[in-house]
């Protein structure tokens, strides 16, 4: 009942989600009250991260299980791939809207939603650079039935320094030879195709040195490492990839030679906000999992909440997340409107991945003795919060966007 429920809300809410058909307040202007359409698609995501995830999460976190039927009821429901475009058989939802249902199912798990919104970071390329042909063949089929993808840039030796990437290309007629291992890749081991950065040109800069390619999972010559046992969100499948002379048709090759730096590069606009949104919403389960401990939980004869020590911790949390949210919905709105959200993207990543981590250990730190034990939710929270401030850019790469749009300006106006 709960799945044909919400299904129905959900395709009844698609066509006006987007941030441009979607105003809030006067034309295009972002502002702060949510149309119904965007609260119907909140709650949805809402309901199921509270229904399905949260019920789910503690096995998944405890043996490391990847989430099929978890995944599956959410594709079902439309909450996966919200930003495949409609003509491609998504919802084609802006970066806004799809922050909204992202924070709702980090509400539930991060790994269940990292595990989610790994596709999107996969497909980001291509929406961005694809050819019609290879949008219809590799997102259509997204929406034709719930298959994963994964994202294959980081490598051992290069994680935030993406210009040291060693993967090669080498063009062979028609096909292209690919070898090189890639590590720390998300849905590495479910996958059904991979966006793929490798390095065709050794002598060129970084901004020309590497092209895009979409590549098969079943391709010969891959070879899938196990899944790594991290500290947190292990709901999710984090494993190496190595190519060794995987041959891939140029017809797979995403956009023009030498221009797979720039493609990589800029998914993040699109994705950095929807990671930082994820933070906001484990962030605001810390703080909702804490008010409610500090009301129930009493000593020196009144609810720990009226003690101001705890009381300003919870306020602290609050006022970090509201910030947090209002980058993610900045950012995001930004991107929505075609103009440039780089600095911003960054800024809200950055805050948002800090604020979780904070929110979680002041969780951990108001449950006491209770919050370092594994049969309460706090300190999945305060594992779970970590890996935000180094996947999709460390927040020190974060800093490092950031200072340099802060100097570029302070240039402009000398």
């Amino acid at each position: 009942m709960l799945r044909s429920t919400l299904a129905s809300t959900v395709r009844r809410c698609t066509r006006a989600f987007t941030t441009t058909n979607a105003p809030r307040g006067t034309g295009s202007a972002l502002g702060f009250q949510l149309n119904e359409d965007q609260l119907s698609i909140q709650e949805t995501a809402r309901q199921f991260a509270r229904d399905v995830i949260i019920p789910a999460a503690p096995h998944h976190d405890k043996t490391g299980e990847y989430p099929v039927d978890v995944i599956k009821q959410a594709w079902e429901l439309g909450l996966v791939n919200t930003h495949i475009p409609t003509e491609y058989g998504g919802l084609g939802l802006g970066v806004f809207d799809a922050s909204l249902v992202s924070e709702q199912l980090a509400y539930g798990c991060t790994g269940i939603q990292t595990a989610i919104e790994a596709n999107g970071l996969a497909e980001a390329p291509v929406i961005l650079a694809g050819s019609d042909a290879q949008k219809k063949k590799y997102l259509g089929r997204m929406s034709e039935e719930p298959l994963m993808a994964a994202y294959c840039v980081t490598e051992p030796g290069a994680g935030s320094d993406v210009a040291g990437a060693k993967t090669t290309a080498v063009k062979k007629g028609d096909k292209w030879v690919v070898n090189g291992q890639k590590m720390w890749i998300t849905n590495g081991g479910k996958a059904n195709w991979y966006f793929l950065l490798a390095k065709t040109d050794s002598s060129a800069s970084a901004g020309k040195a590497f092209t895009g390619f979409i590549v098969d999972a079943n391709t010969p010559g891959i070879t899938v490492g196990r899944k790594e046992w991290n500290m947190g969100q292990r709901a999710s499948d984090t494993r190496g990839i190595t190519f060794e002379d995987v041959e891939i048709p140029d017809e797979n090759r995403l956009g023009e030679v030498g221009q797979g730096f720039k493609i990589a590069m800029g998914a993040f606009d699109i994705t950095r906000p929807l990671v930082a949104s994820s933070a906001v919403g484990l962030a605001q389960r810390a703080m909702d999992e804490a008010s409610k401990y500090a009301l129930e939980r009493k000593t020196m004869g009144k609810p720990i909440i009226e003690h101001q020590a705890v009381a300003f911790m919870l306020a602290d949390m609050a006022i970090q997340i509201e910030a947090s949210r209002m980058m993610v919905w900045r950012a995001g709105w930004l991107r929505d409107q075609n103009q440039r959200n780089t600095y911003y993207a960054s800024i809200a990543k950055a805050l948002a991945s800090e604020t979780a981590n904070k929110c979680a250990s002041d969780a951990v730190q108001i449950f006491g003795g209770n919050g370092f034990n594994s049969e309460y939710p706090v300190e999945k929270l305060m594992r779970d919060a970590k890996i935000y401030m180094i996947y999709e850019g460390t927040s020190q790469i974060q800093r490092l966007i950031i200072s340099r749009a802060v100097a570029d300006a302070a240039k402009q106006n000398l």
